[in-house]
């Protein structure tokens, strides 16, 4: 596992480059439930997620030694695709994107935008298939989340979201909860907190229909989908995690695995008291959070890392299909 201390080099290493994200709150939330709910928005990041600082680290990285490459490969089924453009044309450098033909239109055309050669697969494991192809003739992978580079640039987030509180709030959280795809994300929240907030718990959260994490950690080994899993939330469809980020994910003190019904009536309430785009994804660590504060017995303080805001019109259209807000959040 990482030196957590490595996460300060990253965080110092990214500044200049990010958009800072703020930490807000909801008070009629935190009547309703009870409890203290601090929410770090990476949606205001650059393209709109918390990916762009995995991207922009392993970039910066190779620049300090000199190893920069004149093109950068990936595969992703979103937002990592729209992280590696923007940090390969900050660079100056081409990247080429292979993505499964399902994902989200607007994140596609958003890679596009950044001036990205896309590829597009019929499959997520003909993309990683492709990729693997790159890295066996010598190129340069960027993985979406099996790299101990994009690690710490992911760890920022929650550093950042910690320093803050410490400052602003004088607190601490008794819980940080951060949704699980592939694991990177999860894995530098996990650093971060070891860093600078260890007495906090640090959950994960993955759709019940996409839970590999939890399947792996409850077998004691990885668990793989043969199909790419079918959920709301497009950001967490990893068909595993690594065995890199398995060793994070056994360190954490729970995966919460909500139902795609819960994923969609956070989106809807979040949406309404923060005012800002959730993309379902984000939803899901709320969700998860909401299993474990009813079972509290004392208020409690709690970090919700949401991931990002990117949302297609036809996930949007689905998302308000049905009107959860007449069902207020209890505990």
């Amino acid at each position: 596992m990482l030196d957590e201390t490595k996460i300060i080099d990253a965080y110092n290493r990214l500044q200049p480059y990010l958009n800072p994200t703020p930490l807000w709150s909801s008070d009629l939330l935190d009547e309703w439930l009870g409890h203290k709910i601090v929410f770090k928005i990476e949606s205001f990041q650059k393209i709109g997620a918390f990916k762009y600082r995995g991207a922009l680290n392993v970039l910066l990285c190779l620049k300090e030694q000199g190893k920069l490459p004149d093109e950068v490969f990936a595969f992703s089924s979103g937002n990592h695709a729209q992280a590696v453009a923007l940090a390969a044309k900050s660079m100056g450098i081409k990247a080429t994107i292979f993505m499964p033909r399902y994902v989200s239109t607007i994140k596609m055309q958003a890679t596009y935008s950044y001036g990205a050669n896309v590829v597009l697969t019929e499959t997520r494991t003909e993309a990683e298939d492709l990729v693997k192809e790159q890295a066996a003739q010598g190129k340069t992978v960027i993985h979406p989340y099996d790299d101990d580079d994009i690690i710490l640039g992911q760890a920022t987030s929650c550093y950042e979201a910690l320093l803050d509180m410490q400052r602003d709030m004088q607190t601490a959280p008794d819980a940080i909860i951060a949704t699980c795809g592939g694991g990177g994300w999860i894995s530098g929240t996990y650093l971060a907190a070891k860093l600078q907030s260890p007495n906090s718990k640090v959950f994960g959260a993955e759709p019940l229909n996409a839970n590999d994490a939890a399947r792996s950690v409850r077998d004691g080994k990885i668990f793989r989908f043969d199909e790419t899993p079918e959920t709301i939330a497009d950001g967490a469809r990893a068909l595993s995690v690594s065995e890199r980020t398995f060793e994070y994910l056994q360190k954490l003190d729970n995966i919460f695995e909500p139902t795609e019904e819960d994923i969609i009536y956070w989106t809807q309430w979040l949406t309404h008291l923060l005012k800002i785009t959730i993309e379902p994804t984000s939803a899901v660590a709320m969700a998860g959070l909401h299993y474990w504060l009813k079972k509290q017995t004392k208020p409690q303080t709690a970090l919700v890392m949401l991931s990002g805001g990117n949302i297609s019109p036809e996930s949007y259209c689905r998302i308000w299909q049905h009107n959860y807000l007449e069902k207020l959040p209890r505990i």
